[in-house]
């Protein structure tokens, strides 16, 4: 155990001790980096100024009557128990309550008396004191075969008066004998004092984690805002901090290879773990018919309904024309219902072609663009009796799209997203541990060879991060199973994408490799892809092979 230099009975030695302290104390709570370890060390200086055997460290919970102590830090050098809630360690104890069932303060047991009045109790020896239930404390020594006899317990109050937590020491050890001796009232002061100061550090941390917390949800609400606007894209803003998560940590498990340095401190990840989450916030400046275009001709409302209107018009048109003729030539009656039979059947198909390549499942090709074309060359006579053509320009441009849903000036309005991450990004005052966000998040659409947007950035110019974000952003947009313009994609069909990606310099070769070998995307999978989409047992085929 950590044992004070001085004797805790030598009144003599305690302000000169404490003194002399102060610094080192305020030093050592400084420099503690989270608030697991600041909780242990703020009971260990405790410990150490008492020659106290073990201690608790409770911390406030709640408000108003609800309110409670919650076992935060349990520590006892002779039953070798060092429990840290704040760490992760799960602690068997409930937590004492400030106020009972009825409404009245609990002043039955010492920890909750001490937080509801602001002052020390010093209990000499515990199997004499009658103002106080020391039942749980008997009961924990009974299980443990452990004698609890002398008690201090402190509040810990901040720099508004209010009390944040309590700390409560038990059975300060003679340091000659190392007999169990009672608390010397003069350490009353010195540890209050101490108290004081980590009450003031641990208020501080507590500010600055519920200041985490809150950004955290920020940043989470925007995540989840972008990928509400568009059931189409859902849950890519909250996958992609997962993958990246996954190839970062498999880099960071690298021990041979290009990735043999990688490695990330707790700053870092959560600086990447930020940037994925705000990769896309941008996309909240684009229009939402954008956003939602599922379709070619989508904007407000699916314009291959007003298609569909215009042919079903013209075929009226053409029956239309059909019976006339009939009537002034009784003797063509069959050649013209067969002739516009053949032209109601041509009709149908080509509004079928039209409804099917409007959905933009499948890769235009020169031929199917030029049937577009005549098709929308077609002409009916609207209702106030002027022809008009079955397509407008607009419309044929949109249905002529080789690829997907999105024309050149929606791509360009999309790809606008990345920018306007960037200048929101970078506009936000993030501190020093934070200042690389803006280059993760807005690297994603870079490519390898310069060619990618919205910088041009090479690999060179680019960081380990940024380009892991990259992969996990197009593997998440190719494996989705929710847009409804194209099935959900094998594993197969995605490697091999990325593939090419890779040996057309768009994708980092190290990063794709580390992605397929590290096996991160089997566990993604079951989490996050259909079964049918599991197509891949072996990524040899996708591995480049250095001839």
């Amino acid at each position: 155990m950590l044992r004070s230099s001085y004797n805790p009975t030598n009144s003599n030695m305690l302000d000169s001790e404490f003194l002399q302290g102060q610094h080192s104390l305020l030093v050592r709570l400084s420099r503690q980096q989270n608030l697991s370890d600041l909780f242990e060390c703020v009971l260990r200086e405790a410990q150490h100024l008492t020659a106290s055997d073990g201690g608790t460290l409770y911390l406030i919970k709640g408000e108003g009557k609800t309110t409670e102590l919650e076992f935060t830090v349990m520590i006892n050098d002779s039953l070798n128990i060092n429990i840290n809630g704040a760490r992760g360690d799960k602690i068997e104890l409930h937590p004492l309550p400030l106020f009972l069932p009825n409404g009245n303060p609990n002043t039955h047991n010492v920890a909750s008396f001490v937080a509801l009045n602001k002052q020390t109790v010093n209990i000499p020896d515990i199997r004499l004191a009658t103002e106080f239930d020391f039942t749980g404390t008997r009961l924990f020594d009974r299980h443990h075969k452990y004698e609890s006899r002398s008690f201090l317990t402190i509040p810990l109050i901040d720099h508004q008066n209010d009390v944040i937590g309590v700390i409560q020491l038990i059975n300060a050890q003679d340091p000659i004998s190392n007999e169990i001796v009672p608390f010397n009232p003069n350490l009353n002061a010195p540890i209050e004092a101490m108290a004081t100061y980590a009450a003031i550090a641990l208020d501080n941390q507590i500010l600055i984690q519920n200041h985490k917390d809150l950004l955290d949800s920020f940043i989470k609400s925007l995540a989840k805002i972008t990928d509400v606007r568009s059931p189409h894209t859902s849950a890519h803003c909250q996958r992609i901090p997962l993958l990246t998560e996954m190839i970062a940590k498999a880099a960071c498990e690298q021990k041979t290879g290009y990735f043999k340095d990688f490695q990330l401190s707790d700053e870092e990840w959560y600086e990447l773990n930020v940037a994925a989450w705000m990769h896309d916030c941008g996309k909240l400046a684009t229009p939402d018919f954008i956003v939602e275009k599922s379709t070619k001709l989508e904007t407000v409302r699916d314009g291959i309904h007003g298609f569909n209107a215009r042919v079903q018009s013209y075929k009226h048109e053409l029956e239309n024309t059909s019976l006339k003729k009939a009537i002034e030539q009784p003797h063509r009656k069959d050649q013209l219902a067969q002739v516009l039979m053949i032209e109601l059947d041509q009709l149908e198909e080509e509004r079928l072609f039209i409804n099917t390549i409007n959905k933009g499942g499948e890769f235009m090709s020169d031929e199917q663009i030029q049937r577009v074309k005549r098709i929308g060359q077609k002409q009916w006579t609207n209702a106030a009796g002027t022809k008009e053509n079955l397509l407008t320009e607009d419309e044929i441009m949109n249905l002529c799209i080789r690829r997907g849903t999105i024309n050149e000036s929606e791509r360009k309005t999309i790809n606008r997203h990345i920018d306007v991450t960037i200048e929101i990004l970078e506009s936000l005052p993030f501190p020093k541990n934070l200042k690389r966000v803006p280059e993760y998040a807005g690297g994603h659409h870079e490519r390898m060879d310069g060619t990618g947007y919205p910088k041009g950035l090479t690999r060179e110019q680019m960081s380990i991060p940024a380009r892991m974000m990259a992969v996990a952003d197009i593997f998440e947009a190719l494996t989705a199973k929710e847009r409804p313009y194209k099935k959900p994609m094998p594993l197969s069909q995605a490697f091999s994408i990325l593939a090419r990606m890779r040996d057309d310099n768009h994708i980092d070769p190290d990063v794709f490799e580390l992605f397929l070998l590290s096996n991160q995307w089997q566990e993604y999978g079951k989490r996050h892809m259909l079964p049918e989409q599991m197509d891949v047992t072996d990524v040899s085929p996708f591995v480049r092979h250095e001839s």
